[in-house]
């Protein structure tokens, strides 16, 4: 396949099979940006990418970046050194378009995918890489998790309680106000009479939508309800917060 480097057993290599070797091919090599955003599910992609900390020569089939990624930016994953999907979102700052990396980000949070440095962490270590501007200006904006359907917000809802060892409340289930009318909130905890509300971006950008929330929140409340709203953002910004937070909601009482 490449110099010093030979399937054995069979030809035909899966997309893994040609991660591998192309890793191998290079002395000290990483798979990295498309490749490694390929490898970590976040964006699809056949070409196959190294780092290394020193020009190589060309290899047929194998795209190479010269660079020296840290310790902490460097992971096996499936038997191959890959960048973190931190570090991966910051090469492939440099080369997608800001919709494609918005993408990609939002992808890595679905997967709950993590890194020992934040993309935080990675833009401050890194100011001038060419990837940099456009993380930044993703974090600025808070675009991350915009696409995540309601589906999927639910989804990191549940394991984010299982994973605190918060109690499962009851979804989209039928509550009765004091005028007469239902409402189904998205998740409801009738003992502490407690409404958690999974803010999307896709369901709840609209001003319409904007004020019919506010407005169902206060009937809510005079129905004896309290309410909260939590976003994507906020199901990653500060985890220990926000499980402190609903595990005092859960255990006060409600008159």
């Amino acid at each position: 396949m490449h110099r010093g480097i030979y399937p054995v057993g069979h030809p035909l290599l899966t997309r893994h099979g040609r991660w591998l070797a192309a890793v191998l091919a290079i002395e000290r090599g990483v798979l990295s940006h498309r490749a490694a955003g390929s490898l970590w599910g976040i964006r699809p992609s056949d070409l196959m990418e190294v780092t290394a900390g020193r020009a190589v020569r060309p290899r047929a089939g194998i795209r190479s970046h010269e660079a020296t990624p840290r310790a902490d930016e460097v992971c096996n994953h499936d038997g191959i050194l890959v960048t973190t999907p931190a570090r991966t979102l910051l090469d492939l700052g440099a080369i997608l378009n800001a919709r494609e990396l918005e993408r990609a980000a939002n992808e890595a949070e679905v997967r709950r995918l993590t890194s020992p440095t934040s993309l935080d962490a990675l833009v401050a270590r890194y100011p001038g890489r060419p990837g940099t501007p456009a993380v930044k200006r993703l974090l600025a904006t808070q675009t991350i998790g915009a696409n995540v359907t309601k589906e999927q917000l639910e989804h990191r809802f549940r394991a984010f309680l299982d994973d605190h060892d918060l109690p499962r409340p009851q979804t989209n289930a039928d509550l009765a106000l004091y005028d007469g009318a239902w409402i189904k909130p998205d998740c409801l905890s009738p003992h502490a009479k407690l409404i958690v509300e999974l803010d999307g971006a896709a369901t709840h950008h609209t001003r319409r939508a904007f004020e019919n929330d506010r407005a169902r929140d206060r009937k809510a409340a005079a129905s004896g309800h309290r309410v909260i709203r939590i976003t994507w953002r906020q199901l990653h910004a500060d985890q220990r917060s926000l499980a402190a937070e609903l595990r005092a909601l859960l255990a006060s009482e409600v008159p």
